[in-house]
């Protein structure tokens, strides 16, 4: 079986994960930024000409570079954020390759989404939020697709993956604002500054869906995340029949996951 942790920032997926590697040791883990045969979040996605630019620009860093980046068919990923350096701008600079944030056309990411997804023919695998959140924050915040476009992307996802052995566990979300209000906590610095938050409202803030709707700040935040939320629910419900368990953030135990 292949285990699908999926749920709001906050929810609990990376302490999930952990569980599951020890319930499941047998199985390889992957979180965000990782190399995954599926998900590409904090990663570049570049041409093999691209490649080579960036080796020479960033000539310093060539075999960190090339430690991080692995080959698919005409492209390179580079798990860039996964390079501890102090060399000036380089991870805003790769930034720019990656698929989120309205960086591509709606067709070339579905494209690439699909692709790697009909690729992928491994078993014994755990994934961090690689089938939901990158992909529904995007087509929402950045793509401005309405819940009927997405569920079609999904309908047709599900398609891909009606073969493949895997199962979602969904961490349900009652109180977003007080799941949220743990991990800017946890993500702060050690004189208590906020690291995580404030990026995280900016980076809803300057979104074309936030700016085509005239809305910002905390609580229109936290209503997105109630909708993607349900959104997703709604996904698992249509696309993922008999394929899903939904857990109650923080509030579940080992017989739960047993049941799932």
């Amino acid at each position: 079986m292949n285990w699908f942790v999926e749920g709001l920032q906050g929810s609990g997926k990376s302490t999930l994960v952990s569980r599951l590697s020890e319930k499941y040791p047998d199985h390889r883990v992957f979180r965000e930024g990782d190399y995954s045969p599926v998900e590409l979040a904090w990663c570049a996605y570049v041409t093999e000409q691209q490649y080579e630019e960036i080796l020479e620009k960033y000539q310093e860093l060539r075999q960190e570079i090339e430690a991080k980046s692995y080959k698919e068919d005409d492209r390179r990923v580079i798990c860039y954020t996964k390079i501890l350096t102090d060399v000036p701008g380089f991870h805003k600079d790769l930034e720019q390759y990656e698929i989120y944030n309205g960086r591509i056309a709606d067709d070339a990411f579905k494209d690439i989404i699909f692709r790697r997804y009909r690729n992928w023919n491994d078993d014994r695998m755990i994934f961090e939020c690689a089938l939901f959140q990158n992909i529904v924050e995007d087509m929402i915040l950045y793509k401005n697709a309405s819940d009927e476009e997405i569920l079609s992307f999904y309908t047709e996802l599900g398609k891909v993956l009606a073969e493949k052995k895997l199962h979602i566990l969904y961490l349900k979300t009652d109180n977003v604002a007080a799941s949220i209000d743990v991990i800017r906590k946890e993500r702060s610095d050690d004189q208590g500054n906020e690291m995580w938050f404030p990026l995280m409202l900016r980076y809803f803030n300057g979104s074309p869906y936030a700016k085509a709707h005239g809305i910002s700040g905390e609580e229109e935040m936290y209503a997105h995340f109630m909708h993607r939320q349900e959104l997703e629910l709604t996904i698992c419900r249509e696309i993922f029949p008999g394929r899903y368990t939904v857990l109650q953030s923080k509030k579940y135990g080992d017989a739960d996951l047993m049941r799932s």
